[in-house]
């Protein structure tokens, strides 16, 4: 009995402690960490006074010193549903919260705002507006830019269309840096593959002609043309890897790889036509030589012929190979909510 009660007591304590665990706000701006004059706080609410006045809409600025345990994302969130910024039945309500401590910002955005102060938006206002500034440890600036911003932004949809258009010009252009940068770096792991390839794939096709000539053994070859297919295979998949990963990445078809490798028994099959096409090549150049008549020998090899077109290093190359606030109105939620949209930067 005396253990659940203490249990009961720890579990009320815990609740208790994560309901107070944020600030109750009861002005617009509320800086507790003590980044504002007191000029600077007192004009910065006053102007999100009036934001609300003329447009029913709340936008909210908290400092704090550090978030403990907490994340700024989860920490934003609960105080955001807490203090129920923005109306009810409109949920149009922002937060801007500081950590100072924590190097960390989040613009906390309500549900009926998030189609215009979209996740892009807010992480494009941190990033362009907020840190350079935060950097500088200009905390006010920083701030108070970015409110004019979203007060801008919500004021005028013009200007927020042409912010966005800006911000889906950006992408395109990092979307072009990527994938050429992505083209050259697949392109260099081609280009060594196929180097790897044709070197190798070149032995093979010598070693199938020196069988046909009698002067490589069918057995020793056999194992020549398991070792050399080893290298010969490891180039193709240097080039054939990279052209899935392109195509899966350009297309957006992620399933091409898999639909391959659900079935090995294609692979195995490929192994004929690469033997096949090899032996093909080395009989048509064995005829077109005129040299050599078609002989085979099960065993013996011409050592003379072996050393000089096969490099005792065993890769089978041709040739020799090589190796608070002081006036204004108080702030008093409406009973809006966030579902979590909006951004996070650090500096």
């Amino acid at each position: 009995m005396f253990k659940k009660t203490i249990l009961l007591f720890l579990l009320v304590t815990f609740y208790g402690n994560a309901q107070e665990q944020y600030y109750e706000l009861r002005d617009f701006v509320t800086d507790s960490a003590n980044i504002f004059t007191s000029a600077q706080e007192a004009a910065l609410n006053q102007r999100l006074v009036a934001f609300e006045d003329a447009t029913t809409k709340q936008l909210v600025v908290v400092t704090i010193e550090e978030l403990g345990f907490d994340t700024i994302e989860s920490y934003a969130n609960g105080l955001f549903v807490q203090n129920g910024i923005g109306q009810e039945g409109k949920d149009n309500g922002l937060l801007i919260l500081f950590s100072e401590l924590d190097r960390e910002v989040r613009i906390e955005v309500g549900y009926g705002l998030e189609p215009y102060i979209t996740d892009a938006v807010a992480s494009r206002i941190i990033r362009n507006t907020m840190i350079p500034n935060f950097k500088e440890e200009e905390y006010f600036t920083g701030i108070n830019e970015s409110v004019d911003q979203l007060i801008e932004f919500l004021n005028n949809p013009e200007a927020l269309d042409e912010f966005k258009q800006e911000i889906d010009d950006e992408n395109d252009r990092e979307k072009l840096y990527l994938n050429i940068f992505l083209g050259v770096f697949l392109s260099i792991f081609i280009g060594v593959g196929g180097f790897f390839f044709l070197r190798s794939y070149r032995n093979i096709i010598e070693v199938f002609r020196g069988i046909f000539m009698g002067k490589l053994g069918v057995l020793p070859g056999v194992f020549m043309l398991l070792g050399g297919s080893i290298s010969t295979i490891f180039g193709m998949v240097f080039m054939v890897v990279p052209l899935f990963v392109g195509y899966s990445i350009y297309t957006s078809d992620q399933e091409i790889a898999m639909r391959i490798f659900d079935h090995p028994k294609i692979l195995l099959w490929l192994l004929l036509p690469f033997f096949g096409i090899a032996a093909i090549i080395a009989f048509i150049k064995l005829k077109l030589s005129g040299e050599e008549d078609l002989n085979i020998s099960w065993v013996k090899n011409d050592k003379t012929y072996y050393r000089k077109t096969f490099s005792s290093s065993g890769t089978h190359s041709f040739g020799s190979g090589s190796s608070s606030s002081s006036g204004g109105s108080s702030f008093s939620g409406g009973g809006g909510s966030s579902g979590g949209g909006g951004a996070s930067g650090s500096w």
